[in-house]
């Protein structure tokens, strides 16, 4: 049973012809669907109907279909049922008793074939690998706008937990763990990227609460902070209208 446009998608398909993703199905290709896929592989229906198997799936789960016992208890669906499959398949699984060729040799270092050449080595990963710098490097970070030093190789350590800013080091080094709650920031219009001019006395502990103070917006002149405050209403008005125009 197979309608004039399961045809066409067949030859299409077999052309190497794309569809349009958005595939509308038809009361004939639906027929096809219900008398073929209880008792056929999806496969060979999705072929003959020119279409994606995952199409096919997801149209048999809307309408409800299954598949039946008698086709799931054949070999036809590939399911794993000892003493039922092609003789071909029973003569090359493990029988009970058989005892697996590399049963006691340790690893690693055991290796037959190309193993050797294919087996996992030493080190850090590749993407690691590749991109490895040593103790002591350092770089600019864009985001906290100040320079980083590598500290550690440690693997037990997230990858960006491995450096840490200059400036907070040189603190450190002088004055011990920044104590909790507390950050390290450089005094006003002392910041500076070049690690080799960071110093101690460039250097202030403040309370979070007060770099907050410090940083916020109703630090600047009038009418700034309330132009701003203007800005985020604005701002929250057009995110809501576009919500409800989505």
């Amino acid at each position: 049973m197979v309608c004039a446009k399961c045809t066409i998608h067949r030859h299409a398909r077999a052309l190497g012809l794309v569809f349009d993703d958005k595939h509308r199905w038809t009361p004939a290709e639906d027929a096809v669907l219900r008398a073929r896929y209880p008792d056929e592989q999806t496969a060979d229906i999705a072929r003959d109907l020119g279409l994606n198997i995952g199409r096919v799936y997801q149209r048999a789960g809307a309408l409800g279909l299954h598949k039946t016992e008698a086709f799931m208890a054949s070999d036809a669906a590939g399911r794993i049922q000892r003493g039922r499959q092609d003789p071909r398949m029973v003569a090359h699984q493990f029988q009970k008793g058989i005892v697996p060729a590399n049963k006691g040799l340790r690893r690693p270092g055991w290796a037959v074939g190309r193993m050797r050449e294919t087996q996992f080595k030493k080190g850090r990963p590749a993407h690691e690998a590749r991109n490895y710098v040593p103790i002591g490097t350092e770089k600019y970070d864009a985001k906290r706008k100040v320079t980083m030093r590598k500290v550690t190789d440690d693997p037990a350590v997230f990858p960006v937990m491995r450096w840490r800013p200059v400036h907070v080091l040189v603190w450190e080094a002088a004055h011990g763990p920044v104590p909790a709650g507390h950050i390290v920031v450089f005094k006003k219009g002392l910041k500076t990227l070049v690690s080799a001019d960071i110093t101690v006395d460039l250097l202030d502990l403040v309370t979070l609460a007060e770099n907050m103070r410090r940083n916020t917006y109703h630090n600047y002149p009038q009418p700034i902070p309330q132009l701003i405050q203007l800005r985020g209403a604005l701002n929250r008005k057009i995110n809501k209208r576009e919500k409800k125009q989505a």
